[in-house]
Order: C-alpha cells, then sequence, then structure tokens
C-alpha cells in the first residue's frame, strides 16, 4: 500500500466588530490554487514549529496583527478540501479590538481586509465553513464565558456592551433585560469615570478579572 504524504496547515478566523457589526479578517489570495478568491490567514506549519507558532506567524506575516486572544478551533480533515492534496487544518480564532492593529498584505497575499460575517464573497477551499463553525462557537461562549471582552477596551459604557453582544449574536436585545443580567452577573466593575454620550454622560465599567 502506497504511503499517503499528509501536509498540516493553518487557518485563523480573526473577529472584530466594527460599526455594530461582526467581521472577519480576510486574504485576497495571490498565488495559486484560488487565485484572487478571499480566503482566511493561515498557511503550511513549519517542520520544527508547533500548532499556535505557526499560528501567531501566520497572523503576523500577513497582517501585521500580534499579541491578540488566539483559540484554537477544530481541526478539518477533508480528503477533497485543498487540491494540492491531503492537507489537514488545525483552524483558529482571534479577537481584535477594532483598530488595534493595522493590516499589511504578505508576500501571497494581494490584499486584507474585514468583511461583515453575513456579507463574505466567495471563499477559498473550505474556509466559508470554517468561519460558519467560528462563528457558533464565539456565540455559544458569549453566553458562558467572558471572551467577549477581548474585543472592548478597558473601560466601557454599558451600552457599548449591548452593542458587541449584538453584533455578535445577530439580533436585538431588550436593554432593560440586558443591563439587569449583566450587572447581576458579578463580572463588572463600576468606575467614577464618565463618557459624554448624547444627553447625559454614561459610566464607564471594566472586567472585573485581569485581561
Amino acid at each position: 500500500m502506497k504511503k499517503q504524504d499528509i501536509q498540516m496547515t493553518v487557518d485563523i478566523v480573526v473577529f472584530t466588530v466594527h460599526e455594530h457589526k461582526l467581521r472577519v479578517l480576510l486574504i485576497k489570495r495571490g498565488i495559486s490554487p484560488f487565485k484572487d478568491h478571499y480566503a482566511l490567514p493561515g498557511g503550511f506549519v513549519l517542520s520544527k514549529e508547533t500548532l499556535d507558532a505557526a499560528a501567531f506567524r501566520e497572523l503576523r506575516e500577513e497582517t501585521g496583527t500580534e499579541d491578540v486572544y488566539l483559540e484554537q478551533l477544530y481541526t478539518f480533515g477533508d480528503p477533497k478540501r485543498d487540491p494540492r492534496g491531503r492537507v489537514v487544518t488545525v483552524a483558529y480564532y482571534a479577537l481584535v479590538p477594532a483598530g488595534k492593529s493595522p493590516l499589511r498584505a504578505g508576500t501571497d497575499a494581494a490584499s486584507a481586509g474585514w468583511f461583515p460575517v453575513a456579507e463574505l464573497p466567495p471563499l477559498a477551499f473550505d474556509h466559508g465553513n470554517i468561519i460558519d463553525y467560528a462563528v457558533t462557537r464565539l456565540r455559544n461562549k458569549l453566553e458562558y464565558s467572558t471572551v467577549g471582552f477581548e474585543l472592548l477596551p478597558k473601560k466601557f459604557t454599558l451600552t457599548a456592551l449591548q452593542l458587541l453582544h449584538e453584533a455578535i449574536l445577530g439580533i436585538a436585545l431588550d436593554k432593560r433585560n440586558f443591563r439587569r443580567k449583566i450587572l447581576s452577573s458579578g463580572l463588572l466593575a463600576a468606575s467614577k469615570e464618565m463618557e459624554i454620550t448624547g444627553r447625559k454622560p454614561a459610566r464607564l465599567y471594566s472586567f472585573r478579572i485581569p485581561r
């Protein structure tokens, strides 16, 4: 029986929230296969490299984004997912506060940009499935963890927090119920600082547990 060569890649779903929409970072590929198609940042894992190291390297090389929240998502190994041969990818997702890092097109990327998850262009490989899986993971974790705070500045208003939840979940939330639930959770610490928004100042809050 002939031995089959299997190659390993990493792909990263990088999320941010901008203009009240959950967005994902996409790279327009400058090489084949799928040249001129949009794809997730990623690439092959080097022989002496850990998966985490490969993920951070690809982020840095293709986009200039680093020092962000990064979590392993899932392994995708459909034999037909890559026309180059048997390629298994370990997917990650990263959370970047809006405006934290500039984008930089890498050596194999013609351009990069943020796209609303509900308005994605045709994608290379199985990256649409990977993004769907990442969105589901993020929405689920928002209900039982503090992962969403990674997309906020250190201090924020309750309105900003609600808008973040609405952008991720893709639904409108009742203001009174949301505030009652979040304030009773014990996750927030009220500061003495206020932010001028609209007719009256809004109190700033922070996350109790160090991020």
